[in-house]
C-alpha cells in the first residue's frame, strides 16, 4: 500500500499540531517512547521530528509532508528545495505568528540593529541571523545558544540574543526590550517535490491541506440560531453578518420564523445583545469543527 510520509514537529508546536489534526479529523497517538505515533488513518505513517530539521528532511525526501516554521525554511535555505503547499496561522499558545527579534538589556548601548556591529549575538537562528546582518553590512559574532537565551544576555556572557515570541511577555520577564523585529515567521505546510508530482501523494496531501485549514477558520466562527417574529425579521437580517446569507425556516406558528447564520466569533458578543433587543429568542450559539 503507497502511504503518506507525514511529519509532525516534536516539541511546542507537538501538542498544538495534535489538536488540529483531530479537530480535522485525524487522532494522532503519540507515545513518550516512540518517535512513530499511531494514527486513525492506514494511508499515512507519522514521524515525531523537530521543526528545526523538518525541512531538510521533507527536501531529501524522507518525508513527504511536514509542518514546520518559515523560520526553519530559511535558517537551512530551503525555500526552494520543498514545495511551500500554504500557511497554518496556528502556535503553542495562540493563532497569532510568532517574530524573531533582537533583545538586550535595558541599559546596553544598543537601540538599532546597527548597534550590534561588534557585538556578540547569541540565538537559535544562527545562520538566518549570520545572513541577516552580513546582508546589512553588520560585522558582529553570531553564536549558537543551546537554549536559555535570554539568560545568556541578562548574565551578560552575550550583548544581544535574537530569539522568537509570541507576546513578548517572557523577553519582559527577564528585564530585557527589544530592540527590532527580524522575522515574522508561522507554521508551514510543505512537501517534498516528488511527492507532489505523485498523483497519489498530492491528492493526499490536498486533502489534509484542505480539512487542517477548514479547522482553522472554524475556530474563528461560531453558529447562531434563533426564533424571529416575522414582523421583526428585516431588522434581524441587518444585523446579522453571513459568509452567504441567512438560512430561514417557517415555524409551526406562522408568525415566527428560525435562523440560522455563521458569523466572527468575535462578534457574538455585541451581535446576541442586539438580537435580543430587535426581537430575538432563543438565541443558540454553536461552536464549528471545520468551514470549508
Amino acid at each position: 500500500m503507497t502511504r503518506l510520509k507525514l511529519g509532525i514537529p516534536k516539541g511546542s508546536l507537538e501538542h498544538a499540531t495534535i489538536e488540529l489534526f483531530a479537530q480535522a479529523g485525524w487522532s494522532i497517538s503519540p507515545s513518550s517512547r516512540n518517535y512513530f505515533p499511531g494514527i486513525d488513518d492506514p494511508e499515512i505513517v507519522c514521524s515525531l521530528v523537530r521543526p528545526q530539521e523538518m525541512a531538510r528532511y521533507v527536501a531529501d525526501g524522507t518525508l513527504d509532508m511536514g509542518l514546520t516554521g518559515l523560520d526553519w525554511i530559511l535558517e537551512w535555505e530551503c525555500e526552494e528545495k520543498v514545495a511551500q503547499i500554504g500557511a497554518l496561522e496556528y502556535s503553542k499558545s495562540s493563532n497569532r505568528p510568532c517574530r524573531w527579534v533582537l533583545v538586550t538589556r535595558q541599559d546596553a548601548p544598543i537601540h538599532k540593529l546597527e548597534d550590534l556591529q561588534g557585538k556578540r549575538v547569541a540565538t537559535e537562528l544562527e545562520q538566518f541571523t549570520r545572513r541577516y546582518l552580513q546582508q546589512r553590512g553588520i560585522e558582529a559574532e553570531v553564536i549558537f545558544s543551546w537554549g536559555a537565551t535570554e539568560a545568556k544576555v541578562v548574565e551578560g556572557l552575550v550583548d544581544a540574543a535574537v530569539e522568537i515570541t509570541e507576546t513578548g511577555s517572557t523577553i519582559r520577564a527577564h528585564g530585557l526590550r527589544i530592540v527590532e523585529d527580524l522575522l515574522e515567521t508561522r507554521t508551514m505546510i510543505i512537501a517534498n517535490h516528488d511527492a507532489v508530482r505523485d498523483e497519489w501523494k498530492k491528492s493526499k496531501i490536498d486533502q489534509i491541506t484542505l480539512l487542517l485549514n477548514a479547522a482553522l477558520t472554524a475556530r474563528h466562527k461560531a453558529v447562531l440560531k434563533m426564533n424571529v417574529p416575522v414582523a421583526k425579521a428585516p431588522e434581524i437580517l441587518a444585523l446579522l453578518p453571513s459568509l452567504q446569507s441567512p438560512t430561514i425556516n417557517p415555524l409551526s406558528d406562522p408568525a415566527w420564523q428560525a435562523m440560522e447564520t455563521v458569523v466572527d466569533k468575535k462578534q457574538v458578543r455585541d451581535l446576541i445583545p442586539r438580537l435580543k433587543l430587535a426581537g430575538a429568542v432563543g438565541i443558540l450559539e454553536y461552536d464549528l469543527k471545520k468551514v470549508v
